[in-house]
Order: C-alpha cells, then sequence, then structure tokens
C-alpha cells in the first residue's frame, strides 16, 4: 500500500522520503528498535558528535533494508518537504519521536513543514 512518508532529524536539514510503507504502526516496527539501539550505541561508546548526521545517514540504511524490496527508487534524500506525504516523523535528540499529519495548508504549501501538520498522540514510542 502507498502510503509516502519523511522522516527528519533535529539537527539535520536533510528530510528522508518514502513512497511506501509510511504508516504509523509499520514504522513504528522499524524505528522503535533501531532507535533504541542506536541511543544505547552512543552512550556506550560516550560520541554524541555529529549525532544528527550519524542517525539520518542510519535511518536511511535501516529504512532502505527494511521497505524497499529491492527498489531502492522509493526512497530518497532532500531539502524540501513534499506534498503528497501522509505522515511525518520527526526524531529529536531527546530521544523522542513525533508523528505528524499534514493539513491542507502544509498541501498547498509544503514549504511549511511541521508548523503546518497536526501532531497525532501517538501510543508506544
Amino acid at each position: 500500500m502507498a502510503i509516502p512518508c519523511h522522516i527528519v532529524v533535529e539537527g539535520n536539514p536533510a528530510i528522508i522520503y518514502a513512497s511506501r510503507n509510511g504508516a504509523p504502526d509499520k514504522v513504528r516496527r522499524i524505528l522503535k528498535p533501531f532507535l533504541g539501539k542506536f541511543w544505547q550505541e552512543r552512550e556506550t561508546a560516550g560520541e554524541y558528535q555529529d549525532t544528527p548526521e550519524c542517525l539520518l545517514a542510519q535511518v536511511l540504511v535501516r529504512f532502505g533494508f527494511e521497505i524497499c524490496e529491492d527498489d531502492f527508487s522509493n526512497l530518497r534524500v532532500g531539502l524540501k518537504y513534499d506534498p503528497t506525504v501522509e505522515y511525518i516523523y520527526s526524531i529529536a535528540l531527546d530521544r523522542h519521536v513525533r508523528v505528524w499529519v499534514p493539513q491542507e495548508e502544509y498541501r498547498q504549501n509544503p514549504s511549511l513543514g511541521l508548523t503546518a501538520c497536526l501532531q497525532l498522540e501517538e501510543e508506544g514510542w
């Protein structure tokens, strides 16, 4: 099922776009265990330099592995929000993930980003 989404990381201007498999239940199953391990490894190594860059790169690799199904054309990185996404996942450096739903204002002007989205109250993050 084609459910496009974005993933953004606090402190990194790049925006991940996936053209399918972007429903919260699917993304949560991928992101939650991955982020737990990512933060644990950062703490163990005591390495916090370049965290936004490392996190975005590693999320991209994880999503490429998990959702692309040998077709990587549905995954890309850019600097612009896409008007067709149904969800935007923001990963904060305080380790919180927030799920956003674009509103009509976003559809008309995606450059507004998260300011034109409604935050969902999601359980399980």
